[in-house]
């Protein structure tokens, strides 16, 4: 059966385009592989024909006029919750503003001109159409989010209560803790979101150092330090070549580069090059991790949350050969279960944690 896609933006020439690259996409069959079932040009509309013609997903913009993108989400979120996707200018202020949307509950977002997705124009097709599918399998974990989020329980997915194991779990992960020395987050779609989430449980006297690598463009990661360094305890900002570890600090890796460690076993610091052939992202948490095992040995926890694909899971493995601590993200918090995924099917991961435990363990030992 097609995705049915709403495509909202208020130019008609970007909503023909999205239109045409994803109704030329067949099945094996021959079958489209997508229906473009409405076409909105502002957020007031958007919210209209999503409840008129319940979409598997939709596109959004961000500017528009009568009501923008970001409003737009939180009132389809709130009244009839949809995967969506926005579309973002690769500038400062489209950082800013894609942020806003996925905090509001947006899945994921994408440049809004093909150029920008990949600089061959068919690879950048077949891109667009494989995030708006992944975006459109979101569908009956957000409704079940909402539905949770209303009545949240006080009890783990399977019914059992949360005290006891918390407790245990706290006082093992304390007498771990003492021998660490670094932290590292790593995330992909879904991330922004959930890294805030976890990182804002850190006390403001955490004595780690911490790396966030987290899947995304250059021109991002900058706003999103900026906005983690508001919203958390300790001290956030984007990671600069020469910048030196410091307890309480988690530095931001850069998009469009590789992180990277260097130094003695007193004093490391950061080094970012650019991505090279075969490198399939930039920031790699694959690349990072490994760094961070070979510098750090058995005194790093790492922690694997949300994301599309697998990287970070080689990069466990090190650590886990180095005698690390690994965590991951359960598949019930996930807005992709991915990457936690890889960790965990590899028997890599120490413990399996939803997102709020993450939050929990983090705020009695960090």
């Amino acid at each position: 059966m097609a995705v049915k896609v709403l495509i909202v933006d208020d130019s008609g020439f970007i909503c023909k385009r999205i239109k045409e690259v994803l109704e030329e996409s067949k099945d094996s069959e021959g079958l489209a592989e997508f229906e473009v079932v409405g076409i909105a040009n502002n957020g007031l509309q958007a919210i209209r024909l999503t409840a008129a013609l319940s979409p598997d997903v939709i596109t959004m913009d961000i500017e528009m006029p009568l009501m923008d993108g970001i409003t737009a989400v939180k009132r389809i979120m709130a009244e009839t919750p949809t995967p969506i996707l926005m579309f973002s200018a690769m500038t400062q202020v489209g950082a800013q503003a894609t942020l806003d949307a996925l905090h509001a509950g947006a899945v994921d977002f994408l440049p809004k001109r093909l150029d920008e997705i990949d600089a061959d124009r068919e690879t950048a097709k077949r891109l667009l159409r494989r995030r708006v599918r992944m975006v459109a399998l979101q569908a009956g974990k957000i409704k079940t989010k909402s539905s949770i989020a209303l009545t949240k329980a006080k009890t783990e997915p399977n019914g059992k209560s949360l005290e006891k194991p918390a407790k245990q779990e706290a006082q093992q992960t304390a007498r771990q803790f003492g021998a660490l020395r670094i932290m590292v987050i790593a995330a992909s779609t879904g991330g922004p979101v959930a890294v805030q989430q976890v990182l804002s449980q850190i006390s403001q006297s955490c004595s780690l150092p911490v790396i966030i690598v987290q899947h995304m463009p250059q021109n991002f990661t900058a706003s999103f330090a900026g906005r983690l360094d508001q919203l958390c305890r300790i001290k956030v900002r984007e990671a600069r070549d020469g910048d030196t570890l410091e307890p309480g600090t988690a530095l931001v890796a850069a998009g469009g580069m590789q992180l990277e460690l260097k130094g003695s076993a007193v004093r490391k610091s950061i080094v970012l090059r650019s991505k090279i052939a075969g490198e399939i992202y930039s920031p790699c948490a694959d690349i990072t991790l490994a760094s961070v095992a070979r510098h750090f040995q058995d005194g790093v926890l790492a922690i694997v949350l949300t994301g599309m694909g697998s990287d970070g899971k080689e990069g466990a493995r090190k650590l886990k050969q180095a005698g690390s601590i690994i965590w991951a993200q359960n598949e019930e918090s996930c807005t992709i279960y991915g990457m936690p995924k890889a960790v965990i099917d590899a028997g890599l991961a120490d413990n399996v944690y939803s997102l709020d435990e993450i939050g929990r363990q983090l705020s009695r030992i960090a």
